[in-house]
């Protein structure tokens, strides 16, 4: 039986160009397949009312009916002219600063100790000190009203009992403690967070890299400075990143515990707008606070990805 053979032709340059072309089409295709549900609801919810916010920000607009009273820059003018939103500009960076240099800090050594440390019982110490991270914000705040209740509360209570003559503080009552009792609040909610962000961060650094350097005489602290903390940068800068951000979005947890006051003493961007925009029914006034709060937001996550973390998208591939 004789056998049948078959040569293949070769394709011409035509051919391999459309079938080029044909795979490149269905490679977009695909990618616009997965692509547009998460776009469709990045524009319905973020971008439509992002434009529209600009749009009411310039109308003196209570909320019902037609845009006909249009103000133009007035309502910003306004805004910047109000005392009381240089104070909750002034809390919000305040609170931002306490945020980077304290609390990130905080979680630092915490996750250096339980995740690195010899400390007995780690992965305990580990569950709870993320558990406060797992409440919601509203019960974080009913927690904190009953332990910070000038009266009754648990800190004044364990203050008179270890401090003799001491006199209970109202410690969400007071204009100078006020602030910084909600930044401990904070603190106690999202340092969790950011304690097992860096522990991840920990998992990268390779533990020979450390027991080198120590075999070769350098001190704890230099392995910590000159190895560990270097190797970590992409997590300390992430966390930088989204501590600024979230001091800058409070809001529940500040509005059940103070509301603001007292006498405007915790308020911040975001109580102002709902204060002053929702509240009082100036949803005009209201969405110019809300353009000036995405424009900071903005312009400092874009620069901080541009000027910081540009380092960590770029893959060196030579």
């Amino acid at each position: 039986m004789t056998a049948i053979r078959f040569r293949v032709l070769p394709r011409s340059r035509s051919q391999v160009e459309i079938d080029r072309q044909r795979r490149q089409i269905s490679k977009v295709l695909m990618i616009s397949l997965f692509v547009l549900p998460g776009m469709t609801l990045f524009t319905l919810f973020l971008l439509i009312p992002i434009g529209q916010s600009a749009v009411f920000s310039m109308y003196d607009w209570n909320g019902f009916g037609p845009l006909t009273n249009f103000v133009g820059t007035g309502n910003y003018e306004r805004l910047f002219n109000h005392s009381i939103f240089h104070s909750a500009l002034s809390h919000s960076f305040i609170l931002m600063t306490c945020s980077v240099l304290i609390q990130l800090p905080i979680a630092l050594g915490l996750a250096l100790l339980v995740g690195r440390g010899s400390l007995p019982g780690r992965k305990i110490f580990r569950t709870i000190l993320f558990v406060p991270f797992v409440f919601s914000e509203i019960i974080t705040a009913l927690i904190w009203l009953y332990v910070l209740h000038p009266q009754s509360g648990l800190m004044n209570t364990a203050l008179v009992t270890i401090i003799p003559d001491y006199r209970p503080i109202g410690w969400l009552g007071e204009r100078s403690l006020v602030l910084y009792s909600i930044f401990a609040v904070l603190t106690w909610k999202y340092f969790g967070l950011y304690m097992i962000l860096y522990m991840a961060g920990l998992q990268s650094v390779p533990r020979d890299l450390e027991d080198a350097a120590r075999v070769d005489g350098a001190t704890e602290w230099s392995v910590l400075r000159l190895i560990t903390l270097p190797l970590m940068g992409s997590t300390i800068r992430l966390t930088v990143f989204l501590s600024v951000l979230g001091s800058f979005q409070q809001f529940v947890l500040v509005w059940v515990l103070t509301q603001g006051g007292p006498v405007n003493a915790s308020e911040l961007i975001a109580t102002y707008l709902f204060k002053y925009g929702i509240q009082r029914f100036a949803l005009g006034y209201g969405s110019a606070v809300a353009v000036v709060l995405f424009a900071i937001t903005l312009v400092f996550s874009l620069g901080y990805q541009r000027i910081i973390l540009r380092q960590d998208y770029s893959v060196d591939y030579t």
